[in-house]
């Protein structure tokens, strides 16, 4: 009796179709995200651990715990502080404006002078801190 030996035949998968479907998956999945942009204000933070301090010599406005707000050391009512902020910019091409605000002041007097200043035209925002040394 003679038994023929039948060359095995390899199994193959074909992946060209799952890569196919992979690639309409991803561009499905591209197509159908939602990129939500949130407005606000571009900010430039300085780290609070840093220890690296910068000299501006531009603008500060500070921001007392009784919510007396100081610029260059001159006290502003919140309703004039758009006009002395356009007068003492007005030179400036680029101006800079540190803003330091006392911690107990309110989150929403310090957003109002953050849009005051980029109505009139600041360029660039520092909010100002304290370089954390570790303690309470």
């Amino acid at each position: 009796m003679r038994i023929h030996d039948r060359p095995k035949r390899k199994v193959q998968i074909n992946v060209t179709s799952l890569i196919d479907v992979m690639f309409i998956l991803l561009i499905f999945f591209m197509v159908s995200s939602t990129f939500l942009e949130q407005p606000g204000m571009k900010l430039e933070l300085p780290k609070a651990k840093s220890a690296q301090v910068e000299q501006i010599d531009n603008l500060i406005i500070y921001v007392d715990r009784r919510m007396q707000i100081f610029l260059n050391d001159k006290p502003v009512a919140v309703d004039r502080l758009e006009n002395q902020l356009r007068d003492t910019i007005a030179d400036n091409e680029s101006p800079t404006l540190v803003l330091r605000a006392d911690k107990e002041v309110p989150h929403g007097l310090v957003v109002t002078i953050m849009d005051v200043a980029k109505q009139v035209g600041v360029k660039r925002l520092v909010v100002g801190t304290e370089v954390d040394r570790g303690g309470n």
